[in-house]
């Protein structure tokens, strides 16, 4: 929805009721991702696209029934065997559209959502999109990473929901999620569509070895937008990190330095440096420990951990800046293969996102979603 959220914020502050249809699941080869959006205005106008043409024309019609009836629709489109260029997708793809009407009414809280957008704030808009109560169906929670707006119609579905939008909102994932009819994490009954506006957070990984390539696979798989870098062009190609959405041949520190300069590096970027080799690591680390970013991992044996501390002292990093630094980098859960290493390593990333201790739940007790 973002590329059209300008255009629906007009016409909502302009007190107009819009047919909105979003695309919030596909299946096969279908056109467009979850988020993909299309208005319909009270005028007619059409902004925005949610198949590249297949099914427009049907969710225009739709979108102008579910403005005059207000009451939304989950609508399936596919194709069939016996006419592939009925209304549906000749790509043989299967896609999931909600169709609702937005206005003031409907959606009081577009205003926050906008400017939070415009203010690079992370937020998703929670909608109820199925619901054994049709009377929830439509229902809107808005979630922030430190608060939330609005009710899906009891306290613990909110919170529930809540919990796993920012799980979502955290890696800038958008996607649907299954409850039962009161939030229940087992069960069936409700389903809602989590709209995350924050583009996914960055994994750099310094390092083109056999272990970046099963921590590039892990961060796709974990929804970070994942860059290798290395300064040596025979090992850093785009054939031996298929899973990486780049492979950049440079100075690992000069690249550090350079995407930081450009503001491409935030607080939820995460850092694992592979290297383990003074001559990249060291001025790599000498960078990265100075940025405010999520994770700084460096791999390592104890006593290339302590070689690498004295070579940042002596270039002077100080003592508060080394307390950032995870070396050796990862949890302790014995790992021996590339894959495994990288599965302490993404555990680790995310239990210092989320204030997790690295215990068994088993021997914990408590709410397991914090």
């Amino acid at each position: 929805m973002r590329d059209v959220l300008d255009e629906l914020h007009r016409r909502w502050s302009a007190g107009e009721t819009v047919g909105v249809g979003t695309v919030v699941a596909t299946f096969s080869s279908a056109p467009r991702e979850p988020g993909a959006a299309m208005l319909v205005g009270p005028d007619g106008e059409v902004t925005g696209s949610v198949s590249g043409g297949c099914v427009e024309g049907a969710v225009y019609e739709l979108a102008q029934q579910v403005v005059e009836d207000r009451a939304p629709v989950l609508q399936r489109y596919g194709v069939t065997d016996d006419d592939a260029f009925a209304v549906g997708l000749t790509c043989g793809g299967i896609i999931d559209i909600y169709v609702e009407q937005v206005d003031r009414e409907s959606l009081p809280e577009l205003g926050e959502v906008v400017a939070s957008v415009r203010d690079g704030e992370p937020v998703a808009i929670v909608t109820v999109i199925e619901h054994e109560l049709t009377g929830l169906v439509g229902r809107h929670l808005i979630v922030w990473p430190d608060r939330v707006t609005g009710t899906l119609g009891s306290s613990r579905m909110n919170d529930a929901v809540a919990d796993d939008a920012r799980g979502l909102l955290a890696t800038g994932r958008t996607d649907v999620l299954h409850y039962g009819p009161d939030g229940q994490r087992r069960g069936e009954g409700m389903t809602v569509f989590v709209n995350s506006f924050e583009p996914p957070p960055r994994l750099l990984v310094f390092g083109a070895i056999d272990f970046a390539a099963a921590m590039a696979k892990m961060g796709a798989y974990l929804g970070y937008e994942v860059t290798v870098c290395d300064a040596r062009p025979v090992f850093a190609t785009a054939s031996r990190f298929p899973d990486a959405h780049e492979v950049v041949v440079d100075w690992p520190h000069r690249y550090l330095k350079a995407q930081a300069d450009a503001g491409k590096i935030d607080r939820r970027t995460a850092i694992a440096v592979l290297t383990h080799d003074p001559k990249f690591d060291v001025p790599l680390l000498e960078v990265a420990l100075r940025l405010d970013v999520g994770y700084v991992g460096a791999m390592g044996s104890r006593k290339t951990h302590d070689d690498r501390f004295s070579r940042l002292r002596d270039a002077g990093l100080t003592e508060h800046e080394l307390e950032k630094l995870s070396s050796p980098i990862g949890l302790d859960l014995g790992a021996r293969t590339p894959e495994e290493t990288a599965v302490s390593i993404a555990a680790e990333i995310i239990a210092l996102r989320w204030g997790g201790g690295g215990k068994r739940l088993a021997e914990l007790s408590g709410r397991i979603h914090g």
